[in-house]
C-alpha cells in the first residue's frame, strides 16, 4: 500500500500533472508496468513546436525549484516566449516511486534499479508521444539532471539543439561513487529503515538526519559557513530563526531532508554513482562525447566538491561545439538553490546567450 507522505503532494512541491507512459523496461532488466511521469509546464508550445525546453530533476529535487528559481517573464527561461517541460525523474517521489507505486511487485524495496539513460528514454517516449517534440531547443539541468542532460545530448544528439549541463559530469567518478555510498549508508543503517518494509519515514529519522548532516559537510562550503551566509536564508517554517549554524543545520537541513522517503533517496542515489555516458559507446568516453552536435555550455559551481570544475572541464574538452563557463556561488553544490542573486544571474547570462546562438 502507498505511503502517504506530504512532501511529495501538489501543496508542498505546486502543480504538476502525472502522465503514463505505459509499461517501461529498464536497463537494468526490470519493469515498471505502468511509468507514471510528474511533469510540470510553463509557457505555451508554438505552432511549429520549436521552442521547447526540458528540464530534469536533481537528486531529492523536484520541479518546484526550478519554478522557483530558474523560471520567469524576463528571465533565460521565459514561459512568454518558451514552452518549458520539468519532468521528475524516476523515483523522485513524485513521478512512480518506491512509496507510490501500485503494483506490490515494485513497491517499497522491490523497487527495480533505475539508470540515467532509463530517465531520458521515458523523457523522450514523454516528449513525443504526449507533446509531439521531436527536436528541443534547450535541455538544462543541475547535478543529477545535468548528467540527464548529458545523456540526452549523447544519446539523442539529432533531438538536441542546445544543452546546458550545470554542476554535473557524464561520467562519475570514483570519488563520487564513494561520497554518495556514505549517504546512502547513513539512511539504511538505520534500523528502522528494515530494510525498505518501513511503516512511514519517520522510522527511519535517525537515517535521514546523518544523510543531512553528510550533505551539510559536503554540498556546502567551508565559506558558507564562515561567513555566516546561512543568516540571510529564508527559513523553511515561518517564524523560525537562525542564530548558530545548529541552528541552521537542524532547521534547514535536517528538516528538509527529514521530510523526504528514504526509498526514493536511495533510488536515486544508485542511478547517481551509475551515470556514465560512455555506456552509449562500449565505454569509450571520448567516443561518447564526439557524438555530441548540440552547442553546450558546460557550467560547473566554482567551489562544488562533488562534480568540481576540473571534473567538467576535462568533459568540456572532449566535447565538440562546447564551452566552459564556471559559475560562482559561495554555497557550492547547494548552489543550484539559488541562495544568491549573482548566481542565478550568471546562469541567466549564460543560458541567455546559448539560447540565442544558432
Amino acid at each position: 500500500m502507498a505511503l502517504d507522505i506530504p512532501f511529495y503532494t501538489a501543496e508542498a512541491q505546486g502543480p504538476y500533472d502525472l502522465v503514463s507512459i505505459g509499461r517501461f523496461e529498464l536497463e537494468e532488466g526490470g519493469v515498471i508496468p505502468d511509468l507514471q511521469l510528474a511533469v510540470a509546464t510553463f509557457g505555451t508550445l508554438a505552432e511549429d513546436k520549436n521552442n521547447a525546453i526540458l528540464i530534469p530533476t536533481w537528486f531529492s529535487g523536484t520541479h518546484a525549484t526550478w519554478a522557483q528559481a530558474y523560471i520567469g517573464p524576463g528571465r533565460a527561461l521565459d514561459p512568454e516566449r518558451y514552452f518549458i517541460v520539468v519532468v521528475n525523474q524516476i523515483g523522485n517521489g513524485l513521478s512512480t516511486s518506491p512509496h507510490n507505486a501500485d503494483d506490490p511487485s515494485i513497491a517499497m524495496s522491490k523497487f527495480p534499479h533505475v539508470r540515467i539513460g532509463d530517465d531520458v528514454r521515458a523523457q523522450e517516449q514523454l516528449l513525443r508521444e504526449h507533446f509531439g517534440i521531436e527536436r528541443l531547443a534547450l535541455v538544462v539541468g543541475g547535478s543529477m539532471g545535468a548528467q540527464q542532460t548529458w545523456e540526452w545530448a549523447v544519446r539523442f544528439p539529432d533531438k538536441v539543439a542546445r544543452a546546458a549541463p550545470i554542476a554535473g559530469t557524464a561520467q562519475n567518478t570514483p570519488h563520487d561513487f564513494l561520497f554518495t555510498r556514505t549517504l546512502l549508508d547513513a539512511i539504511t543503517s538505520d534500523p528502522g529503515f528494515n530494510g525498505g518494509e518501513y511503516a512511514a519515514p519517520t522510522d527511519v529519522i535517525a537515517g535521514l538526519h546523518r544523510h543531512a548532516d553528510i550533505w551539510a559537510t559536503m554540498g556546502l562550503t567551508t565559506d558558507f559557513w564562515k561567513t555566516e551566509f546561512w543568516r540571510g536564508i529564508p527559513p523553511l517554517v515561518e517564524g523560525m530563526q537562525f542564530e548558530t549554524y545548529d541552528d541552521f543545520q537542524n532547521g534547514f537541513i535536517r528538516l528538509l531532508f527529514g521530510l523526504m522517503d528514504p526509498n526514493a533517496l536511495l533510488t536515486m542515489g544508485w542511478k547517481w554513482q551509475r551515470g556514465d555516458v560512455a555506456r552509449n559507446a562500449d565505454g569509450d568516453l571520448a567516443a561518447a562525447l564526439g557524438r555530441v552536435t548540440a552547442r553546450m555550455f558546460v557550467m560547473p559551481i566554482e567551489q562544488d566538491m562533488f562534480f568540481p570544475p576540473r571534473d567538467c572541464a576535462a568533459e568540456q574538452k572532449l566535447t565538440p561545439g562546447s564551452e566552459l563557463r564556471v559559475v560562482h556561488s559561495i554555497a557550492g553544490h547547494f548552489g543550484l538553490f539559488g541562495f544568491e542573486q549573482s548566481y542565478l544571474d550568471e546562469v541567466d547570462a549564460n543560458l541567455r546567450e546559448l539560447l540565442a546562438t544558432t
